[in-house]
């Protein structure tokens, strides 16, 4: 875990290479105990307060940390024939910290802190490659209850602009070659992202939610797909959450093609057309006794000629989740809510480098599960893994062959607390960012030993 960061902050461009050097040692420390305080992370004085100073820094900005990681990013994206981006939103809220200037009101005037944007790259079968924008704003408490309608300020005025920008910054980046599929919730339903041009690479896959007037003779996109013929079936796991276990669910699946009118409360109505969207409903029609049924309403501008192409899209949707599981790692795991630093400035340039922090824990929890033979000296150092195996197998001497990813990433989450019970599944990123900060004080020891002796 010591040497990741260098690899991926070498594109890092600070202005200086002291500053380089400092973000690399900043993310590696946080990374080896995201959960732990700056100053725990940090091990002494001197590296908290050069962590602090970092981050107050006036000649750079949190972008130019986020880049580097963006760069990265892209590297992984180039591997693969198509990408899947998920855009989503979150709060980091801050009113414990009433004292931090520049913070806004979130939902309401007695909630304090910032808004932010993410555009999080995942592969087709759900392992996280990375963000690729990230957007954080304050809301001004002035604007709070003005009056003017919403619906009658233009896109770029509103908060929704969001989604816009960053499908503009995936385009940017994002090479010709590879196929980028930008995701998101009933949020993400804006006319206005539908009929932005893109170019031949970029698509878009949306959970619907206005009933809009279409081309059919129900007039209206919920009664139509409604209507449409059954193309058939398809089983999902549904995951164990605090409110219900894990199941399976079988989903009804709807496809069809529809013209969508333009909102008639749209600014711009008179000179805007429709715009052709295919629309895939996915829903559960018998689902367990005090549960809710799935019900998936999918907008998208990818071809959907048959039943397989309709339920591709329906897998890639149960993916959008990872987005909330990395701000769950930034909020829980790496703890950006708590800390005390003077002003959004300052928080803005710590939440760019814990960013990082919260997508490697996340990569590391699904790489697990998606290669899970592949050696752990992909991730872990050999006086980590040897550490590891010692703590275990209460042998002195460490194994010649280091264990598999899996079999690593399983004793560190048991280390913070996963039991490995065969209902409990893979460990999840909770239990892995706890036992990390245990290895790190395991390892550490076997380190010390080893060159004392």
């Amino acid at each position: 875990m010591e040497k990741w960061a260098s690899e991926e902050l070498r594109q890092a461009d600070l202005g200086d290479a002291r500053r380089n050097k400092r973000l690399i040692r900043i993310v590696e420390d946080l990374a080896a105990q995201p959960s732990a305080s700056i100053p725990q992370a940090c091990g002494n004085v001197a590296a908290t307060t050069a962590a602090y100073d970092f981050w107050n820094s006036p000649y750079f900005e949190a972008d130019d940390i986020r880049n580097a990681h963006i760069k990265s990013t892209v590297s992984r994206i180039k591997e693969h024939e198509t990408v899947l981006m998920i855009q989503d939103t979150t709060n980091i809220d801050l009113t414990k910290h009433p004292a931090t200037r520049g913070i806004g009101y979130l939902d309401h005037r007695k909630s304090l802190g910032l808004k932010v944007h993410t555009a999080f790259a995942a592969s087709t079968n759900g392992v996280p490659l990375g963000i690729i924008n990230q957007q954080v704003w304050t809301r001004d408490i002035e604007d709070l209850g003005i009056a003017k309608k919403r619906r009658q300020r233009q896109i770029q005025e509103k908060e929704s602009q969001r989604w816009l920008d960053g499908l503009e910054r995936t385009q940017e980046f994002v090479p010709t070659e590879t196929t980028v599929v930008t995701m998101g919730d009933s949020e993400a339903d804006i006319f206005d992202l539908f009929r932005k041009q893109r170019p031949r690479n970029s698509h878009l896959l949306i959970r619907g939610t206005h009933n809009r007037k279409v081309n059919h003779t129900a007039k209206y996109l919920h009664q139509a797909i409604r209507a449409t013929s059954v193309g058939g079936t398809l089983l999902v796991e549904v995951k164990r959450n605090p409110e219900a276990a894990a199941r399976t669910a079988k989903l009804i699946i709807k496809y069809a093609t529809f013209e969508v009118d333009v909102p008639r409360h749209h600014i711009a109505r008179s000179q805007l057309k429709p715009v052709k969207l295919q629309v895939i409903l996915a829903e559960e029609k018998n689902p367990p006794v005090g549960v809710s049924p799935i019900s998936w309403l999918l907008l998208t501008t990818l071809e959907i000629k048959n039943f397989s192409a309709a339920i591709r899209c329906v897998k890639w949707y149960t993916y959008r989740w990872l987005i909330e599981r990395y701000h769950y790692a930034l909020k829980s795991g790496c703890q950006i809510e708590e800390l005390q630093l003077e002003t959004a400035k300052r928080i803005n340039m710590a939440l760019a480098t814990y960013s990082i922090v919260a997508w490697r824990l996340l990569w590391l929890t699904y790489e697990a599960r998606h290669n899970p033979d592949i050696s752990c000296e992909t991730v872990l150092e050999i006086f980590e893994w040897q550490s590891l195996c010692v703590h275990f197998t209460k042998n002195p001497i460490p194994p010649q062959k280091p264990p598999t990813l899996r079999e690593a990433v399983r004793m560190i989450a048991t280390l913070g607390g996963f039991l490995g019970r065969k209902s409990d599944g893979e460990p999840g990123v909770k239990t892995i960012w706890r036992g990390l900060r245990r290895l790190h004080d395991i390892a550490a020891t076997w380190k010390l030993a080893r060159l004392t002796h």
